[in-house]
């Protein structure tokens, strides 16, 4: 599964994104979302990865905000039909290591609670709950995880 640093407003891409929005939309009330749009994005301190099928269709992606202190994961998500298969797995690991390459040492994330699958991921690739970070405010429908880089 190839796995690479590309740009978040290819119309593939675009999709992923709005197919995750679609996804978490329902799940959470509008204060209780906290996705990065397509500029945000495209900005010089993000890294935005993609996993693409053996076809070369987008399947996945994923994001961190270099930081000074630490680094955020944002906009994780691998299509429903791809999963199962590793990609998230995969997309953490080539992520995290672009920040520990940035020199980053920490990690941190906020995901929703009503997506254990993602909880579950982030927890057995040694992610531990942590208290809100950065602009979060305390709220019940987040789950704030962090970990110390590589």
């Amino acid at each position: 599964m190839p796995i690479a640093i590309e740009r978040p407003d290819q119309p593939e891409v675009v999709r992923l994104i709005q197919a995750l929005d679609a996804y978490q939309m329902p799940l959470y009330p509008p204060e209780s979302h906290h996705g990065m749009d397509i500029a945000a994005l495209c900005r010089s301190n993000v890294v935005f990865a993609v996993a693409r099928s053996a076809d070369g269709r987008a399947v996945g992606c994923g994001a961190v905000v270099l930081g000074r202190e630490y680094g955020e994961l944002k906009r994780m998500y691998v299509l429903p039909d791809s999963r199962g298969q590793g990609i998230g797995k995969a997309l953490l690991a080539f992520i995290e290591s672009q920040a520990s390459a940035a020199g980053l040492k920490v990690l941190k994330l906020e995901t929703g609670g009503k997506q254990p699958e993602a909880i579950d991921l982030y927890s057995k690739s040694g992610y531990v709950r942590c208290g809100p970070f950065g602009d979060y405010t305390d709220d019940p429908h987040s789950v704030f995880m962090s970990k110390n880089a590589r």
